[in-house]
C-alpha cells in the first residue's frame, strides 16, 4: 500500500493516525496518508527558521526540481501520480497533465516569476539584507520565519502560488486538501531531490484544527477555500485570502460579441471550470440575449467523458451528493424571476453519470436582472451568467472580480477600468480570463506578503574622508573631501 507520510523538517514521519485515500469510482483504497495533530504541528512550527542559502543557489535548486517533478519517480512515477490524482480529485488525466506542465514551467522559470512579484528587484538584497537599485538604498525585512498554506483540492495548478516561498528563503508548512495531497507532496519530493534543505519543508495532512493551528502560528500564510471557509480570516492581515474569484468578461459599447465566442468558451470552461480564473460572468451593455443563446449552444456541446479519455475536459465530483446539491441550488435560484438556464433547453439534465463518475454539464444562465442571485455566482464547474447592463452602470455593479477581461477600445472606459478598485487583475483586450502571465503577480503578491520594505539610511564609513576643508598635499590651498 502506497503511504504518504508527514514531512517534519523534510523528514518522512508515519503517524499513528492514518486515513485511506480511495478511488471514488470504486471505493478501492489506493493509498494511506498520515495525519498530523495540532500539537505536533505547533511543535514543528516553533523550530522552523528562514533559509540561509543564496538566491542564486535556490533558483538553481528550483530549476532542478522542475525536471524532477515532471520526469522522476518521487517515489511514484509521473504516470502513477496522474492516475492517482485523477481518481481522488476527479480531474481528468488530460487536465492533470496540463497542470503538471504548468507547475514544471513555473519551477523552471522561477526567476521570471520573482521578477514579476518584485518588479525586477535585484534579489541579492535578500542575501545581504541591504542593496542599491537605481541609486537608492533598499532593505527588506522578512515578516515571518515560516509561510503556512491551507491548500484546496480543486486543481493542481493552484500550487504554483506558494512555490516562490522557499526560493524567497521562507520555509513552508503545507496542509494539503483532503482529496489532493498528491501534488504538494510530489513538489516537496522534487525540492528535496534537487537539494533544498529538508528543514524548509513541512507537510501536514490534517483536519480543520490542524489548519487553524498553521494559520494561528505562522506569521504569514495563505488560505484557499470557499466563501464560508475564508470569511473568518478576512480581517487578519497575516492571512492572504484565496477565495472565490468571480472573474468576468466585460464588453464595451464599441465591441460586438460574435468574434469573441471562442474566448468566452475558453474563459468559462478551461481546466474543467475549476479555477478561480474561470469566468463566471459575461457583462454586456446590449445584445445580451443573443450572446447568451450563442454561448449556450457552444457550451452545450461539451460532453462528460471518462477520466482517462484523451479528450476529456470536464471534472467529476468525487462526492456525487455535492454535484446534486449544486444543481439543486441553481434550480432553486432559477425559480426567482429574471433568469433562465439556456443550456438546459439544448442538452437536457445538468447532472450526468458517465464511467462511474458524476458530472455537472456546462451551464449558461441568461439574467435579465443584474440583481438576480445567479448574476454573480461562482460554482465548481463551467457555470456562467450573461448579464445585460448599461456600460455606465457596469463597473458599479460587478462587485469583487479577481480577473476582468475587458473587450473595448474606448479610452474612457479603459480609464474607468484602470481606476476600478474591484478588479484585481485586468486584461485589456482579447485575453481569456484563464490565461496567466507569469511575470505578473496573481491573486495577491506573495513577495509583498512575506517581506516589508523598510526605510534605511547608511552613514559614511568612519574612515571615509571628512567633508570639511583639508590641507592640500604639497600646496597651501585646501580641498574638499568626498563622502564614500
Amino acid at each position: 500500500m502506497f503511504h504518504i507520510p508527514l514531512l517534519r523538517g523534510g523528514r518522512p514521519y508515519r503517524s499513528l493516525d492514518v486515513k485511506p485515500l480511495r478511488d471514488f469510482r470504486t471505493g478501492e483504497t489506493i493509498a494511506e496518508i498520515s495525519q498530523a495533530n495540532p500539537g505536533l504541528i505547533a511543535k514543528d512550527l516553533a523550530g522552523m527558521r528562514r533559509l540561509d542559502l543564496g538566491i542564486g543557489e535556490l533558483l538553481e535548486i528550483c530549476r532542478r526540481a522542475a525536471r524532477l517533478f515532471a520526469e522522476a519517480d518521487l517515489p511514484q512515477s509521473p504516470d502513477d501520480y496522474v492516475r492517482r490524482l485523477s481518481v481522488t480529485c476527479g480531474l481528468p488525466e488530460t487536465l492533470c497533465r496540463f497542470n503538471m506542465e504548468k507547475i514544471r514551467t513555473v519551477l523552471d522559470n522561477m526567476e521570471s516569476v520573482l521578477a514579476g512579484l518584485t518588479r525586477g528587484l535585484d534579489l541579492s538584497v535578500l542575501d545581504s539584507g541591504l542593496g542599491t537599485q537605481d541609486g537608492c538604498r533598499l532593505s527588506y525585512l522578512p515578516q515571518t520565519d515560516v509561510f503556512g498554506a491551507i491548500l484546496p483540492s480543486n486543481s493542481p495548478g493552484v500550487h504554483t502560488l506558494w512555490l516562490p516561498a522557499p526560493v524567497l528563503k521562507v520555509p513552508v508548512a503545507l496542509k494539503p486538501g483532503r482529496e489532493e495531497p498528491w501534488t504538494p507532496f510530489r513538489i516537496c519530493q522534487a525540492f528535496l531531490a534537487a537539494g533544498l534543505p529538508p528543514a524548509a519543508l513541512g507537510f501536514y495532512p490534517s483536519d480543520h484544527a490542524g489548519a487553524a493551528e498553521i494559520l494561528m502560528r505562522c506569521g504569514r500564510s495563505a488560505l484557499f477555500g470557499d466563501e464560508a471557509t475564508v470569511r473568518p480570516w478576512k480581517g487578519d492581515a497575516r492571512v492572504q485570502i484565496h477565495g472565490p474569484g468571480w472573474s468576468k468578461v466585460l464588453f464595451g459599447e464599441d465591441q460586438g460579441w460574435e468574434p469573441h465566442l471562442d474566448l468566452l468558451v475558453t474563459s468559462i470552461a478551461s481546466n474543467g471550470g475549476r479555477s478561480c480564473l474561470n469566468a463566471s460572468g459575461v457583462w454586456i451593455p446590449g445584445g445580451g440575449r443573443e450572446l447568451a443563446e450563442a454561448l449556450a449552444a457552444r457550451l452545450a456541446t461539451i460532453e462528460a467523458l471518462p477520466l482517462d479519455h484523451p479528450e476529456a475536459g470536464l471534472a467529476a465530483f468525487p462526492r456525487p451528493q455535492v454535484a446534486h446539491h449544486i444543481s439543486d441550488l441553481i434550480d432553486r435560484h432559477l425559480r426567482v424571476p429574471g433568469a433562465v438556464d439556456l443550456t438546459a433547453q439544448i442538452r437536457g439534465p445538468r447532472v450526468a453519470e458517465v464511467g462511474g463518475c458524476t458530472f455537472l454539464l456546462p451551464t449558461l444562465v441568461w439574467c435579465e436582472d443584474p440583481d438576480h442571485p445567479l448574476a454573480n455566482t461562482e460554482l465548481l464547474f463551467p457555470f456562467a451568467s450573461v448579464v445585460q447592463v448599461p456600460r455606465d452602470e457596469m463597473l458599479a455593479r460587478i462587485g469583487p472580480t479577481l480577473v476582468a477581461t475587458a473587450l473595448t477600445g474606448d479610452p474612457r472606459f479603459q480609464r474607468e477600468l484602470l481606476d476600478c478598485p474591484w478588479i484585481d487583475r485586468l486584461n485589456l483586450g482579447a485575453i481569456p480570463t484563464s490565461r496567466v502571465s507569469w511575470d505578473q503577480p496573481h491573486e495577491g503578491n506573495l513577495f509583498a506578503h512575506l517581506y516589508r520594505q523598510r526605510a534605511i539610511q547608511v552613514a559614511p564609513h568612519p574612515l571615509a574622508p571628512s567633508p570639511i576643508a583639508l590641507p592640500s598635499p604639497g600646496r597651501g590651498g585646501t580641498q574638499v573631501g568626498e563622502l564614500s
